[in-house]
């Protein structure tokens, strides 16, 4: 890839000149469509990004939220893909991911408190779709255990149209108060630019442009140069010495280098300012000889923050990086001139920062939108599909995967991965932290806008479900190749959809990340809007999803009496039309997070991938099983979100809260003997814990 002709025209006309070799590099990567978002951006002011506890939206490395009622306490969101580059080399493409969204929250002024990540792979029985998942949860796993941050939650798909181009999508919460708050705008003319951790090397060289282009069918070998290679004990390190630095109030501004390296990091960091700045590439702390100025700019290095800091203060930054054996280069100042960059004495890059950073032209890009559905529902025997369904290892048991994520670590865990969402105790606030993160690729396959509506719709009844009220979010829209007009149709769908639906919930969207361009040979993915939605409760407490075995069981919410989207189909082939969804979700999302605070309430769990028999399924333990009933098949796979069956001692209760909400229907008891009996329409299906365990064990049986 190289810097299109429309696009060096723009940039002659501007500079009044030809570019040298390094600014046609620079402006070929940050007017990326990874990092300008030139398809994406004209979409995204279909979001609502503003609210009273909003502190720093959309723009930064993360976004900063207040938490209600404790102004004093603030907490980041940040979300990235890491796509392309764990195609190439899953472990390190994972890892890198990790590390990248992580120095996000860093130069924010955040320590980092939890991680989720959200997979998507093809067909699982596919040898290479295992290759990949293996391969990119040990990166994961190697890297967030090794710097202490714990993997609470995410999600993990299997879809036929990601064999040639998986996703990987990585979100990072972080914990600061007000007075540590750092933002990616410089301040003043005169300040010392200084890179902190790891030396430069060649690694990840192009990787922006790589994340924009289509996977070739030789993308394994040829690309292999533009992944990254992480060292978490570095960032480990860094995210300690980046602790220092805020305590002891050495940083006015910050920004992590990841896209485009250094050239990217210091001159967007330098425009939000309305700034220039004077480096010297050859102040650069290398750990390879004879780099050249192109490679210093753009090469990816891992383990790297570049700061804005006080002439009289680099001394002690300095000082603290060596404490932490972290390299440290004073590589310029700020300016109030053009962003130039020296190298050996010759000037290599003089151009305005704002014009590098933002000047990028937008695409006008044509779409079209998908067809409706027929309805075409196939006739299956209940024991056939209910058993086809739960052991899918789209529904299955993650158990596999984040059994490898160290979890607990931090000791804020209080809900742990498999459940509907993840609970972190902010003891600083007094406060409950739920996290849900995840997409469904059948649901906006399906139906793009109201899929993506329905994953909206779907995080935030699981946060409801561990008694969580949504406070924000934050989106990684994953898409094809844009200037195919049926791919943008079905981006343009999601991005409408999930901004809708947030806008109803009134649940701001705060940040997030585009990555475009993921299409290969096997064709283009599904529009995948990977949604990380927290929410706040008032304690660390939550139902647990599994029954205790002394309640009645109720079904809350409404049926969409359609089965477009679901798992069953996906089994079975056939089509239908996507479920309607409520009018009112608000009102379901707050009857739901009231009847979990019910001291009569003893478990809860949300109804969506898999419809009604997985969750009946995934409720089922050891000492607490179920006895229930459904009217019919469709009755038990549609997975119309923003229901969930609820076990209870005081089904009155359930019922008062949710009149005029939603329909409350009774679908059985607990029972205390651990064995699923399920009758649909006349036909009784029974399994016992063990029978059910080895149904859902599917991952573990084939990848152990």
């Amino acid at each position: 890839m190289s810097l299109r002709d429309s696009d060096r025209a723009i940039v002659e006309r501007e500079l009044g000149r030809e570019p040298t070799g390094a600014e046609a590099a620079l402006f070929e990567n940050l007017w990326s469509e990874h990092c300008a978002y030139r398809s994406s951006r004209p979409l995204l002011t279909a979001f609502d990004s503003g609210g009273e506890q909003v502190v720093v939206g959309p723009g930064d490395d993360a976004a900063v939220v207040a938490l209600p009622g404790k102004e004093d306490v603030y907490i980041t969101l940040g979300i990235e893909s890491h796509n392309h580059p764990s195609y190439v080399d899953p472990f390190d493409g994972a890892a890198t991911g990790v590390g990248g969204i992580v120095r996000d929250t860093l130069s924010m002024g955040a320590y980092p408190i939890a991680l989720t990540d959200s997979l998507y792979f093809g067909p699982f029985e596919n040898e290479h779709s295992r290759y990949l998942l293996e391969g990119v949860v040990e990166g994961i796993s190697h890297y967030g255990n090794c710097i202490g941050v714990p993997t609470v939650g995410g999600s993990v798909c299997f879809h036929p149209d990601y064999e040639g181009n998986p996703l990987v999508n990585v979100a990072c919460v972080g914990l600061l108060s007000p007075e540590r708050l750092v933002t990616a705008e410089a301040q003043s003319p005169g300040n010392e630019l200084v890179l902190v951790g790891n030396a430069t090397g060649r690694d990840g060289l192009g990787g922006a442009s790589f994340a924009s282009e289509d996977l070739s069918e030789d993308a394994e070998t040829e690309d292999r140069p533009a992944v990254q290679v992480g060292d978490p004990y570095a960032e480990k390190l860094l995210i300690e010495c980046n602790e220092a630095l805020i305590d002891e109030g050495l940083v006015l501004a910050a920004r992590d280098l990841g896209a485009a390296g250094l050239g990217g990091a210091s001159s967007e960091l330098v425009a939000k300012g309305d700034l220039g700045a004077r480096i010297e590439l050859d102040r650069v702390h290398q750990r390879e000889p004879d780099m050249n100025a192109l490679e210093i700019l753009l090469a990816e290095s891992q383990e790297r923050m570049c700061y804005e800091v006080a002439p009289e203060n680099v001394e002690r930054v300095r000082e603290l990086a060596e404490r932490f054996d972290l390299g440290c280069s004073v590589i310029g100042e700020v300016t109030d001139g053009n962003y130039v960059c020296t190298f050996e004495g010759e000037t290599v890059v003089d151009v305005p920062a704002e014009f590098l950073a933002d000047g990028a032209p937008m695409n006008d890009l044509d779409s079209v939108e998908p067809a409706e559905a027929e309805v075409d529902r196939p006739d299956v025997a209940p024991a056939e599909a209910f058993e086809s369904v739960v052991r899918s290892p789209n529904t299955a048991s993650k158990r596999w995967v984040y059994r490898q994520y160290d979890h607990e670590v931090g000791n804020r865990t209080s809900v742990r991965p498999g459940d509907d969402a993840a609970l972190v105790a902010i003891r600083e606030a007094g406060k409950g932290l739920a996290i849900s993160a995840g997409a469904d690729p059948n649901w906006t396959s399906a139906a793009p806008y109201e899929g993506a509506r329905a994953v909206a719709f779907e995080n935030a009844t699981n946060l409801a479900a561990k008694g969580a009220r949504p406070l924000a979010a934050v989106d990684c829209l994953n898409g094809g190749n844009p200037e195919k007009p049926d791919v943008y149709g079905g981006f343009r769908g999601i991005v409408d959809g999930l901004a809708d639906m947030c806008r109803t919930l009134s649940v701001p969207v705060v940040g997030g990340n585009v990555s475009l361009y993921n299409d290969s040979v096997s064709g283009p993915i599904p529009p995948t809007p990977t949604l990380a939605m927290v929410g706040v409760s008032d304690t660390y407490d939550a139902p647990p999803a599994s029954v205790a075995g002394e309640g009645t069981l109720l079904v809350v919410g409404a049926s969409g009496d359609a089965l477009g989207g679901s798992e069953f189909l996906a089994q079975f082939g056939g089509s239908d039309r996507f479920p309607t969804l409520p009018e009112e979700p608000t009102a379901v999302v707050d009857a739901l997070a009231d009847v979990a605070g019910q001291e009569s309430t003893l478990a809860v769990h949300d109804v969506s991938h898999g419809g009604l028999a997985v969750t009946l399924a995934e409720m089922v333990g050891r000492d607490g099983g179920v006895d229930a009933a459904v009217d019919s098949v469709g009755d038990c796979f549609e997975e119309t979100p923003g229901r969930a069956v609820v076990e209870t001692t005081a089904p009155e209760h359930v019922r008062e809260r949710f009149d005029d909400v939603a329909p409350v229907a009774e679908v059985g008891e607990a029972t205390g003997d651990g064995t699923l009996t399920l009758d649909v329409v006349g036909e009784t299906l029974t399994y016992g814990y063990e029978e059910i365990q080895e149904l859902r064990d599917v991952l573990t049986r084939e990848l152990e």
